[in-house]
């Protein structure tokens, strides 16, 4: 006897190690399909039936060849399926697994959902057979690892009787907290098996939930998990939980949590830790292609519906995505419909210059590894800086300075410009035609619209020779689609001092009475993170009251990218009621439908206006200027008003209007035409 094996795993593990002559006498003999016979697996043995010793050289191709279909056997009998993760039984194949008894978590249960669901539906995996389309592995810490750690070290006493630590704070005394014993083990036993890139992802309770999504406010970190000491490995990934942890009780969605139902002290967070898709160039990773697509899109153009859904695309990482940062928008349906790139000079303006990629040989120490600001793990690179590197060689055309042409191939002589000519224009691959065929499902899954977080990594000589789609979560969509919708006069827009036909939101807005907007004259695109301090004092001026305001202000509100627009995070305007997006010269941003900041908006029922300079959307600067303010800054006015404006949003036609309400009734409103009251949310239906 040469070995003993009881299941496909084991044999998986004893075949390179038999011996050729052991192997070819039980090929001839049909002793593999015997064996899984007497397991019950008829439909794998049947599948091996047709084979012969004679469709093989030599012993070693048939040992590949069986390995490779127990392998896949193995992975098929558990899609779908989450794993307890047990340490002596660790498998490396098993694509879904968790530790705990508690609550997976909003991201988590979408990543699952979506596991199941492409488990039993097979239609994507049909419709293109030589894409990989899969759901990066996926181990999940359970919430009640959270409740143990925050019990045993006491860390419910930061927020008790509404303490409000800063974030320094919290982050100090989470780092300084030990995780539980059984916890530490296992992650362990994890950190020993597993040698990729890890995402270190949030998924609390309240997470992706479809009118609160929590979208961006917890933390993530990205782990390059190459160090030869297992020991500093499991360090950083403990440190990384932590500092998810951390984030429950930070001021961004501590503010959020006070514009919904919900309590601090009520969330509870898992925590998943997401192989991260991508390849090694040199000393960094990172996909091809990273984004997000939408079923429905809030702002269709020209011959574009609503229905037929909008994409943003990037190279690299998706946090340039998810942040709001410069990518590129397309409707699936007409990949090569892409206004922003109707001239060479909008092309040389709007093509993304940028990406993130995660450093793979450097290893921060402890205390500078992980703090409030960006992840030292990640790194901007140029795309002028990464000529060689292969995904700009295939996503990128190529500018002709002499003769201002851009070609569509990539040339080392010219200036790189990322076009996604090669998947768009020439479908290099099938992206388009994927996202519609996944947003399509996620809507026929789960009954609404959805959002679905996505990588591809294209084939690389050398590296890998099949692509690979990895479906990195979904969400509902927050929906402002009401049937009936207020109805906006002629005469309303004339008097109005603002005028939108961008707008999102529905109904008539009560009791704002505030304006606070960012004066035009005195604007500076290079302090923008000075326009969001002011912001920040302002919005803490309405805490007291408990009241709401406008904020109008220019380019992309929320954009990690100052060039784009204020970024302001969420506490910067908890008190928001209305938002006005406003064009101006020195800052062209997209709408940005894609990011966090905008998910967590709308989310809240607060309208979101897009002012543009090429319509006739309007703001009345004379008139605001007309007005004395109840505070001033170098950046902002806030002006008061005595009686509350009268702000009225049409869903159904992206109208909106604001203007002084005079007293008069000069419109018939409907009774059932949803009211909101600006000072304690929105009433969705």
């Amino acid at each position: 006897e040469i070995a003993r094996a009881s299941n496909l795993r084991e044999v998986e593990k004893l075949l390179p190690d038999l011996p050729d002559a052991s192997m070819l006498h039980h090929a001839r003999h049909n002793d593999f399909s015997r064996w899984l016979l007497a397991r019950n697996e008829v439909d794998f043995a049947l599948s091996l039936k047709p084979y012969t010793i004679d469709d093989f050289t030599d012993a070693s191709e048939i040992k590949r060849f069986l390995i490779e279909r127990i392998r896949a056997r193995r992975k098929d009998s558990r899609q779908g399926l989450v794993i307890e993760f047990d340490p002596e039984k660790f498998d490396s194949d098993t694509d879904f697994m968790k530790i705990g008894t508690g609550s997976l978590g909003g991201k988590a249960r979408g990543l699952a959902f979506m596991s199941h669901q492409l488990g039993i539906d097979l239609s994507l995996s049909q419709k293109f057979p030589e894409i990989d389309i899969t759901i990066p592995q996926t181990f999940v810490i359970a919430t009640d690892g959270f409740n143990m750690f925050v019990e045993e070290n006491k860390l419910f006493r930061l927020i008790e009787q509404d303490k409000m630590p800063d974030d320094a704070q919290v982050i100090e005394h989470f780092l300084k907290a030990e995780l539980p014993r059984p916890l530490k083990m296992r992650l362990k036993a994890y950190i020993q098996n597993v040698h990729y890139p890890i995402a270190v992802r949030s998924s609390s309770l309240f997470e992706d939930a479809h009118y609160q999504p929590y979208a961006g406010l917890y933390k993530t970190y990205m782990l390059p998990n190459t160090d030869t000491s297992t020991e500093k490995r499991l360090e950083r990934l403990i440190t990384a939980v932590k500092l998810v942890y951390a984030s429950t009780y930070l001021k961004a969605p501590r503010s959020y949590t006070q514009s919904t139902m919900h309590r601090t002290q009520d969330e509870e967070m898992a925590v998943v830790l997401q192989q991260i898709t991508g390849t090694r160039h040199k000393n960094y990773f990172y996909p091809s292609i990273s984004g997000v697509a939408l079923s429905y899109n809030f702002y269709p153009i020209a011959h574009l519906k609503a229905e037929d859904g909008i994409s943003y695309i990037a190279l690299g990482l998706g946090k340039i995505v998810m942040d709001g940062g410069k990518t590129l928008r397309l409707c699936p349906k007409y990949p090569q419909f892409l206004p922003q790139f109707s001239m060479i000079d909008d092309i040389l303006e709007n093509s993304q210059k940028y990406f993130y990629a995660l450093k793979m040989d450097e290893f921060p120490t402890h205390e500078k590894f992980f703090g409030i600001g960006e992840d030292p793990c990640l790194t901007k690179l140029y795309i002028a800086d990464a000529k060689d590197h292969p995904a700009v060689r295939m996503l990128c055309s190529s500018f002709n300075m002499q003769d201002n042409r851009i070609r569509d191939h990539f040339s080392d002589k010219e200036f790189p410009v990322l076009t996604f000519a090669n998947i768009l224009k020439y479908n290099a691959f099938p992206l388009a035609e994927i996202l519609s065929e996944v947003t399509a499902l996620g809507v026929r899954w789960m009954g609404t619209s959805v959002e679905v977080e996505f990588a591809v990594d294209l084939p690389v000589e050398g590296v890998r020779s099949r692509p690979r789609f990895s479906l990195l979560q979904i969400r509902p969509m927050c929906e402002y689609k009401q049937k009936l919708g207020v109805t906006i006069t002629e005469k309303e827009i004339k008097n109005a001092l603002c005028h939108s036909t961008h707008s999102l939101g529905n109904g008539e807005y009560k009791d704002i009475r505030d304006i606070v907007y960012v004066d035009p004259k005195t604007f500076e695109a290079n302090k923008t993170p000075l326009m969001a301090e002011e912001i920040n004092k302002i919005n803490a001026m309405f805490n007291d009251t408990g009241t709401k305001y406008v904020l109008i202000g220019p380019g992309r509100w929320g954009s990690s990218d100052r060039w784009l627009g204020i970024p302001v995070a969420w506490n910067d305007i908890s008190n928001v009621g209305v938002m006005v997006e406003t064009t101006i010269e020195s800052i062209r941003a997209d709408f940005s439908q894609g990011s966090h900041f905008f998910q967590n908006i709308t989310a809240l029922g607060i309208s979101y206006i897009t002012v543009e300079d090429k319509c006739n959307d309007f703001i009345d600067y004379d008139f605001l200027y007309s007005l004395e303010p109840a505070t001033a800054t170098r950046y902002l006015k806030h002006i008061r008003f005595d009686r509350s404006l009268k702000i009225l949003v049409d869903g159904t036609t992206s109208q909106a209007v604001i203007m002084q309400d005079l007293g008069e009734s000069e419109t018939d409103i409907m009774d059932d035409i949803p009211v909101i009251n600006a000072n304690v949310g929105v009433n969705l239906p």
